[in-house]
């Protein structure tokens, strides 16, 4: 565990893996990183690269699935991996805790606003109810949702997409966890409402001083909230950086693919470039490099390395690791040729 009273999380050789009919699925695998208090760390990829399958082992929240679970998780200097899930269950929520991708599916249906919101107080605190409803009213006024009385007596189904994701953001936040997961807040959101909920985030952060671990597959968002980011592909981490210096001076090919695909309003050319392929299968991933079957530059590398090794996550500068065999000089040329970052 590290010494850094500022960092709050800290996930070291995480591995996640469940056994099928068809084989064993590996989901996560050796994955590491820090998160600091009061930060932001944005975790992207495509979908199936162990973005939320890493979070939902963080969270204790595999607990009594198929799933085989090793490497070591602390969280405020306590050990997760292996601890009694009781122990888990009484920081989640509480200390810690997570907004799902679809507020639909994670609230309950039978239950209103407001008796869930007080619920979520009364688990955790010594309060009367009363104390609990009214506190339920004020984090709901908080996220901004309007005639609050009145939701609080609504049920799920009769609030909007946006409404719902407030009331989710308003449950995870509720007794002031110091560590927020994010998993897609901004999924099947309209733009406006997209932007409203991430100024929330924004604004929430900053007044409770919240870590917050954002999973998300867009860079937009990523640009827009995040300290720092970690690139994930085929459950394995292919890149970790400050936000920065991912978007001015990226260092792996997949991470390249990724901005290439982001639209530009200066963009001569209305198409976009997208990665060829389709991310692998986690029953049978590549021997060497898990992006190499997709990878444009892979013929560049001597030997064959990227079919035959798995490359190491290396740093290429202070805080910048990435795990790609291209040398420094070939990535340095290959940036410049295609104009890819703002060198």
């Amino acid at each position: 565990m590290t010494n850094d009273a500022n960092v709050i999380l800290e996930v070291r050789n995480l591995n996640v893996e469940f056994t099928t009919e068809d084989g064993i699925v590996h989901a996560v695998n050796n994955v590491s990183y820090k998160v600091e208090r009061g930060k932001t760390l944005a975790i992207v990829g495509e979908s199936g690269s162990g973005k939320s399958v890493s979070s939902l082992a963080v969270m204790g929240l595999l607990t009594g699935t198929n799933s085989k679970i090793s490497g070591e998780v602390f969280f405020n200097g306590k050990e997760l991996v292996g601890a009694d899930p009781e122990e888990v269950r009484k920081l989640r929520g509480d200390e810690m805790a997570m907004i799902f991708q679809d507020p639909l599916s994670a609230l309950h249906p039978y239950y209103t606003i407001g008796d869930q919101l007080t619920e979520a107080v009364l688990v955790h605190n010594k309060v009367k109810d009363s104390e609990a409803r009214i506190r339920a009213a004020e984090m709901l006024t908080k996220v901004g949702i309007p005639s609050v009385e009145q939701r609080m007596d609504d049920y799920p189904h009769q609030l909007s997409g946006g409404m719902r994701q407030r009331v989710m953001i308003a449950m995870a936040l509720i007794n002031g966890p110091e560590l927020l997961i994010a998993d897609e807040p901004t999924t099947a959101l309209d733009v406006t409402v997209q932007a409203q909920i991430l100024d929330l985030l924004r604004e929430l952060q900053k007044e409770f001083g919240t870590a917050i671990v954002l999973i998300t597959h867009d860079l937009g968002v990523v640009a827009d909230l995040a300290d720092e980011v970690l690139v994930m592909y085929g459950g394995s981490a292919v890149e970790r950086a400050p936000v920065r210096e991912i978007f001015y001076s990226p260092q792996m090919p997949y991470t390249w693919g990724l901005l290439a695909s982001i639209p530009q309003i200066s963009a001569k050319k209305a198409q976009l470039d997208p990665i060829p392929g389709a991310p692998p299968s986690l029953l049978n991933l590549p021997k060497g490099c898990v992006f190499a079957p997709r990878c444009t530059f892979k013929d560049q590398v001597a030997d064959g390395a990227c079919a035959s090794h798995f490359p190491e996550l290396l740093e290429v500068s202070k805080d910048h690791a990435a795990r790609c065999h291209l040398t420094e000089t070939q990535r340095t040329k290959i940036r410049s040729e295609r104009k890819i970052g703002r060198m």
